[in-house]
């Protein structure tokens, strides 16, 4: 896809009212290792009018309430990370295309979206670790759509927070005067695990992880339509195998993980994992409070033989995957209240384990600025030292499921691609 994108020099949108100032203590999700990173997001929409202006309004209006996101990220004296409430606010640019989206099929082919274009480049001050949370790009074209390119840290919220927070800039951009769901902070309502007090000694005397397999080359980048017909269809073959039901969620990673692992040719006896992020806000006690939008999640990591995993049926695999989902709440709860060290969120960085994210649950699909949500929602960046599936939505009006991933090298790329092709 070639066309030219000119930007503005971007500004700082700062809260539109004085907001409360101080520092916040982050939970000790939001300080794991995996949240270390930022997502990148790309939503495209149909038609708009005078989008940027509406749009830097709205965040304006937005981070009154969500004012710790116009702040920075800061280490204590005792090198803990925290949020500075400095009201600094968050990088904004407002660009334009040549070109209409039309002309680009909506970013149907996210291997073509051009993300240095589309995605803002951080201000000119940036330096890692106080970079604003978020920095957005609204990009005009020459029809009606715009796109809205978002760089966000992990640390200040997780995919269901930063839902909720883009619902909330899209309620202001339609005029109303607070949003529906008020954003509460209250990271101390997830309990610090005993042995976090002692973690400086614990990794001190900690011993190297054993080496796995882990290739030179670069992890392609590869999007999986997946029709509503096939996923029905694996669906009702679990349901006769086991007489219960699965969701679409579960049969479609239980399809990427066999068939990556097919694909790759492990040798039989290596171990390969599956991690997903599951939500873990309802297994609290108390439960946190409607509005929460920090880190709040838990891998549910699944471990199999390359060669069960290869031989199994889509429904065996499911099974594998609802078994240890049912684990979760009390893994959770036990990760919580343990004195022996216990890392779960430290990912093997290695090729026999596939990370799953899955935003088709969150919601990120539903942000409404006035003039409807957006036809495409897409990851247009990748965590390429780590094996990655996205699952999500195809582009608007397709119905089913986009499996977005970067999850093996270009040897191993065809026969991915053909196990799915031949499965329709």
């Amino acid at each position: 896809m070639s066309f030219t994108v000119t930007r503005s020099s971007g500004v700082m949108v700062q809260p539109s009212e004085p907001t409360p100032s101080g520092t916040l203590e982050l939970s000790v999700i939001d300080k794991s290792p995996s949240t270390g990173v930022s997502i990148s997001v790309l939503f495209v929409f149909k038609h708009g009018h005078e989008p940027a202006k509406v749009i830097k309004e709205a965040l304006s209006k937005a981070l009154v309430p969500y004012y710790p996101i116009a702040g920075r990220l800061k280490e204590s004296s005792h090198g803990d990370l925290q949020v500075d409430c400095t009201a600094e606010g968050i990088w904004f640019i407002e660009a334009s295309a040549d070109s209409s989206l039309d002309s680009v099929n909506y970013f149907d082919n996210v291997l073509l979206v051009p993300k240095d274009e589309l995605l803002p480049p951080p201000p000119p001050e940036a330096d890692g670790m106080h970079d604003p949370f978020l920095q957005l790009q609204v990009t005009h074209f020459t029809c009606e759509g715009f796109s809205i390119g978002v760089t966000l840290s992990h640390r200040i919220c997780d995919g269901f927070g930063y839902a909720q927070f883009i619902s909330a800039v899209g309620e202001f951009a339609r005029g109303l005067q607070q949003p529906k769901i008020i954003p509460v902070w209250q990271r101390e309502a997830i309990p610090t695990p005993p042995w976090m007090v002692h973690l400086a000694d614990i990794l001190a005397n900690l011993l190297p992880p054993p080496s796995s397999p882990t290739p030179n080359e670069q992890l392609q980048h590869a999007y999986i339509d997946i029709s509503l017909e096939q996923i029905n269809k694996l669906k009702n073959e679990f349901l006769e195998l086991t007489g219960d039901f699965c969701s679409t969620l579960e049969v479609v990673i239980a399809s990427i993980w066999r068939y990556r692992t097919r694909a790759i040719g492990f040798e039989k006896d290596t171990i390969v994992t599956l991690a997903l992020g599951a939500d873990t806000r309802q297994f609290l006690d108390p439960p946190l409070p409607e509005g929460f939008y920090g880190n709040c999640f838990f891998p549910v990591v699944v471990t199999a033989t390359s060669q069960w995993l290869a031989e199994a049926s889509n429904s065996e695999v499911v099974k594998l995957i609802k078994d240890a989902k049912a684990r979760l709440p009390s893994e959770f709860n036990k990760w919580l209240k343990s004195e022996q060290f216990d890392d779960s969120f430290a990912y093997t960085l290695n090729y026999t384990t596939l990370l799953i994210t899955a935003w088709a649950k969150i919601g990120l699909n539903m942000m409404d600025c006035g003039w409807g949500p957006p036809v495409h929602v897409l990851p247009v960046d990748g965590f390429n030292f780590l094996p990655v599936v996205v699952v999500g939505f195809p582009p608007a009006p397709k119905q089913g499921i986009r499996l977005t991933t970067w999850s093996v090298i270009k040897p191993h790329l065809p026969s991915l691609l053909s196990y799915f092709s031949s499965s329709e």
